[in-house]
């Protein structure tokens, strides 16, 4: 029987979040996408606490233009934050989403930003 898409992506972010691990020194940077919004964290699964959070629904970003520029301008505010903050290196988590559209314009703006993973 076929996986729905749902279902089939909360079985590879299961398997993701197996081995994808945020401590203090490197912490997780989790991706979220809805239909219409991005959200991107980054979290320190040790402590259990959220150390800089970004999305689509914040006042910096633009609404205007396609969900793909939304992405790249939210992973460029995290990594403004994040930086401000002093985190280098994160853990990249896309969630179980593929490394594609939104997901990669995220990761691609905020590693220009001065994230490393």
């Amino acid at each position: 029987m076929a996986l729905s898409k749902l279902e089939r992506r909360l079985r590879i972010k299961k398997r993701i979040r197996k081995v994808s691990f945020g401590t203090a020194e490197r912490p997780r940077l989790a991706v979220f996408r809805s239909n219409k919004e991005i959200y991107a964290q980054i979290i320190n699964d040790t402590d259990g606490v959220t150390l800089v959070a970004a999305s689509s629904r914040d006042k910096g970003v633009p609404v205007d233009g396609n969900k793909i520029d939304q992405a790249a301008a939210v992973g460029k505010a995290l990594a403004e934050k994040a930086v401000a903050k002093g985190i280098s290196e994160v853990a990249f988590d896309r969630g179980g989403n593929l490394y594609h559209g939104r997901v990669k314009s995220l990761a691609e703006s905020a590693r220009e930003g001065g994230l490393k993973f």
